[in-house]
């Protein structure tokens, strides 16, 4: 099986970085071009101990307690160690130091330098050093065989690499590589390697290969290689028991072979394909922790050891069937010389049978680890004290040291419950926590299976916590609480719900392994593994499911959008709803659910970060305001615990382009108004309250962006675009672009503007026709009277004329004046349209008496507007109500009626001459002029 290998993480700034283990391999410790020293104690450590040694950190070496490190500023430095506690200055050059090693003892140290220098110092007393010379070249490496006697560096000559062995006065070198003038230049920084315990062979890697040489003779023996190596090896790294070497090189690759076999036994790419510059094995021999030029950090976790079966390429796992170059091949059928130590000149028998023919190298994409299952808001479980949540409620934090084992919850509103200080007796990873409850879960062990725990505080009555047991064989991976409700994930790609009493209800199948969960109210959002990805890219699926009391699936698998070789990094919904994620490279993408529910990107955290490797851990995302509520960490990804980070707040903005011109902001400002607003419709369907009066004052705002970049399309003679523009305005703001393409004198285009805002009118009536007659079918069916007024939509250029300016004074005689200027005629009457007439329904009844409240409130808006103010408000009354004002205005119109029927009996004598100017009214109407004769009257004589 091959190895694990770890994702990555951010560690130093970019730039040149290395790594080692310490001793007891109980530390990882890099140091990197940012002059810092950090101390992991694993991995995930989301807060490791930082030295700094000065402005850049070249390399550094760790031997019993002792830390030194090779710096820019001239100086070899030594530290305590895990202290961190300056402990003097070993040697001084007159350039930066470029390499710094330890013998097998810990006794002396040995540093190279660009100034083509190598000194040894004595640890215990630094004024015991010795310079050997001999090198026309920056020194790229050193190293001390294992016996203490021999110092090999490495210096780059400017016509090739050359390794250099100093004993005592005896100075041996040979070339290896190109030329190359400085450290910074040079193809491959030619980190040697001494095999460990024997000392029998020195590992120098040469291009593409990896040269073993024999100590005393200095022969060439032997040569590692693979087939999948494209671009030079930099750095080589022995195992601690002498027969697997490990390789990393410039494209990436990370190589392990068997030293007897000569073959290879793992093989990994970095996973963005980065120069690998660091590599140091865990004394275990089971781990092997590698840097990049780019400041990160990995690690491969469960390498084979030397007594592991040799694998095959077929059994390599992450690559398809290929095999190692002819030499080794040849090497491994009994060419080497070198074999177990007790007969280090034996050979191994060539086989028999018939050799196989060599098959091509696989160059295709490479499979991806699949990103492992997390709650969101949590920090890594080996932590000690860690966040196992940090949702918008508030705070889980878990203690496991040797003092404590427990959970403490904290609220951000005291209102909704007090603090909580839990036992952790079962050893709780898992945690979630609503207005209503604290949800637990513990993975199984041999004795006891994995359990959900419950703590329901909202609860009325005194037994307030229930604990349930998950068959055997089935853990916990991803917990949620909702609404009323609770969901757990298990490895047995199982979803099950229980009500937050503990009753069990519906049970399914996911089509993978979850990675994630997040609930809101009665939302469920799933992301799980749909497939395997490639080439560093994550295939994760989503579900999202409504919980009420029609069940439905709302997004049934489909893929959800990563940025490349990203994974997930955060899981949510916004305060308003909306479901919303965040990747691993900082991109937060909402769903969109007016463009069929695909994901917008809305915000770039990376964009905000000072260095690359500081992130934004984060924790709540709002719609209004436009918010995303983050906590800064630098140097992380993770915050620690205590003191209690700080919470920052990121603006919203979208990635269109040229935002930095005027039109690109107005756009990305409107569209993203509009993006953001999509949860009061889903939330008004829903069944939830609404701000009416911060919808209406988003719908304002873009139609003030929407005015306002017409008007910029108009200063830019784009009349085209201006029509697109208007498409997206409203009727009474289309009636304002009409007046202001007037007054521009851009006739053609406020004629078509004007035909757009009379389909608009007609449109608008037709939708609140539709809207009474369903508000009319709540109530029963109750007849409704169309008013006269609605028949007619009045054309927005019969209140405009055309007015003439006067000859200035004084002007020269015969000199022909200025072109008209478009002003509108002070407005006309018009007859309000009104659906009441006469109070028939109770929605017209309700709207009469409160017309005035609406205006009160928003003195600007137009009568169509009022009507789906009113209408929005009428409906958000309950049925109780909503029945009594039909029951009285079917009183009310029964009176109208008999007071229709007296006046009528008065005015029987006028019946007459009233129906002729009737008849006259009809016929001017008719005789309205069309759209091009009134264009026309704005035409002047230009004489």
């Amino acid at each position: 099986m091959p190895c694990e290998r770890k994702p990555m993480r951010y560690g130093h700034s970019e730039g040149h970085t290395d790594v080692t283990f310490d001793d007891a391999g109980k530390f990882i410790v890099t140091c990197g071009s940012d002059g810092d020293v950090r101390i992991w104690e694993s991995l995930d450590d989301d807060d490791p101990r930082s030295i700094n040694v000065g402005e850049k950190a070249y390399s550094l070496a760790l031997k019993k307690r002792k830390l030194v490190t090779a710096g820019s500023n001239n100086t070899v430095q030594i530290h305590t160690f895990p202290e961190g506690d300056p402990d003097g200055i070993l040697t001084r050059f007159t350039t930066h130091a470029t390499h710094v090693a330890f013998n097998h003892s810990g006794s002396r140290v040995a540093a190279g330098s660009s100034d083509f220098m190598v000194k040894v110092v004595e640890v215990a007393d630094s004024s015991q050093q010795k310079t050997l010379r001999g090198h026309d070249a920056p020194v790229l490496s050193v190293t001390f065989d294992p016996k203490d006697e021999l110092l090999y560096p490495g210096c780059s000559r400017p016509c090739n690499l050359t390794v250099v062995v100093h004993l005592q006065t005896k100075v041996t070198s040979w070339p290896v590589l190109q030329k190359s003038n400085d450290v910074s230049t040079a193809k491959s920084l030619c980190r040697l390697g001494w095999q460990p315990k024997t000392a029998k062979l020195l590992a120098v890697p040469v291009g593409l290969k990896v040269h073993l040489y024999e100590r005393d003779s200095w022969e060439h023996v032997s040569t590692l290689s693979d087939d999948m190596m494209t671009q030079p090896i930099n750095v080589v790294a022995w195992s601690p028991c002498g027969q697997l070497l490990a390789a990393g090189s410039v494209g990436g690759f990370l190589t392990v072979w068997n030293a007897e076999s000569k073959l290879c036994v793992e093989r990994q790419k970095h996973e963005k394909g980065y120069t690998v510059c660091g590599l140091a094995w865990h004394p275990s021999g089971r781990q092997l922790a590698y840097t990049d030029t780019q400041g990160s950090l990995g690690l491969l976790d469960d390498l084979p050891t030397a007594s592991s079966k040799i694998m095959c390429d077929e059994e390599l796992g992450r690559y398809p069937p290929s095999v190692t170059s002819a030499d080794t091949v040849s090497l491994a059928l009994g060419q080497g010389k070198y074999g177990d130590d007790d007969d280090a000149g034996s050979t191994v028998a060539p086989p028999t049978g018939p050799s196989l023919p060599l098959r091509p190298a696989y160059e295709g994409p490479l499979p991806t680890l699949p990103q492992k299952p997390f709650q969101p808001g949590s920090t890594p479980a080996h932590l000690t004290h860690r966040f196992m949540t940090w949702n918008s409620v508030g705070v889980v934090r878990g203690y496991n040291d040797d003092q404590d084992n427990a959970v403490d919850v904290e609220f951000h509103d005291t209102a909704v419950h007090h603090a909580m200080h839990l036992t952790n007796a079962l050893g709780h990873t898992l945690a979630d926590l609503s207005q209503e409850a604290v949800l637990l879960a513990c993975p199984a062990t041999d004795e006891l299976a994995s359990k959900l725990q419950c703590l329901h505080f909202s609860s009325w009555d005194a037994n307030k916590e229930w604990i349930v047991d998950l068959p055997a064989g089935e853990d916990v991976r991803a917990l949620v609480l909702g609404q009323g409700w609770a969901a757990a994930a298990t490895s047995a790609r199982t979803l099950r719900l229980f009500t937050v009493g503990g009753v069990q209800k519906e049970i399914f199948s996911l089509p993978g392994h979850v990675v994630s969960m997040a609930a809101h109210g009665e939302q469920l959002l799933v992301v799980y593994h749909r497939g395997t990805g490639f080439d560093g890219d994550q295939a994760l699926g989503v579900q999202l499911l409504q919980l009420g009391r029609r069940k439905r699936q709302v997004i049934h698998g489909e893929p959800l959008p990563l940025s490349c070789k990203a994974h997930l990094a955060w899981l949510g919904f916004t305060a308003e709803g909306t479901p919303c994620y965040v990747d691993s490279e900082g991109v937060v993408r909402m769903l969109n659910r007016s463009l069929g529910n695909t994901w917008t990107p809305v915000c770039n955290t990376r964009e905000t970060c000072k260095g690359k490797s500081d992130h934004f851990w984060v924790v709540a995302v709002h719609e209004n305001p436009q918010q995303l509520r983050c906590i800064p960490c630098k140097g992380s990804r993770y915050p620690p615990t205590l003191p209690r980070p700080a919470v920052a707040i990121l603006p919203f903005k979208l990635p269109l382009c040229q935002t930095t011109t005027e039109k690109g902001q107005m756009e990305e400002q409107y569209w993203r108004s509009t993006l953001l607003q999509n949860h009061y419709s889903f939330l008004s369907s829903s069944g939830y309250e609404i701000d009416d009066e911060g919808q209406n004052q988003n719908q304002k705002e873009q139609q003030e962006l929407l005015m306002k970049m017409f008007a910029l399309s108009c200063k830019l003679e784009r009349e085209f675009r201006c029509m697109e523009l208007a498409e997206l305005m409203t009727q009474s703001v289309v009636t304002l672009a009409v007046r202001y393409a007037s007054r521009s004198r851009r006739m053609n285009l406020a004629q078509r503007l004007n035909e757009l805002a009379m389909e608009k009118a007609n449109q608008l009536q037709e939708e609140q026709e539709q809207e009474e007659e369903e508000v009319q079918e709540e109530e029963h069916h109750t007849p409704r009277r169309k008013s006269p007024s609605q028949s007619r939509v009045s054309n927005v250029l019969d209140s405009m004329t055309s007015v003439r300016r006067p000859a200035p004074l004084g002007g020269p005689s015969g000199k022909q004046s200025k072109g008209p200027v478009l002003k509108p005629l002070a407005p006309k009457p018009k007859t309000k349209v009104s659906l009441i007439q006469r109070p028939w329904t109770g929605f017209q009844l309700w709207l009469e008496e409160n017309r005035k409240s609406i205006l009160a409130d928003s003195p600007d808006l137009q009568e169509t507007d009022v009507i789906k103010a009113a209408m929005g408000s009428f409906r958000s009354l309950s049925a109780e109500d909503r029945l009594s004002w039909t029951e009285r205005a079917k009183g009310q119109s029964g009176e109208a009626a008999d007071l229709k029927k007296r006046k009528r009996v008065e005015e029987a004598g006028e019946g007459d001459e009233s129906r002729v100017k009737a008849d006259e009214n009809i016929a001017k109407k008719k005789k309205s002029l069309d759209t091009t004769a009134k264009l026309s009257a704005f035409a002047f004589n230009k004489n």
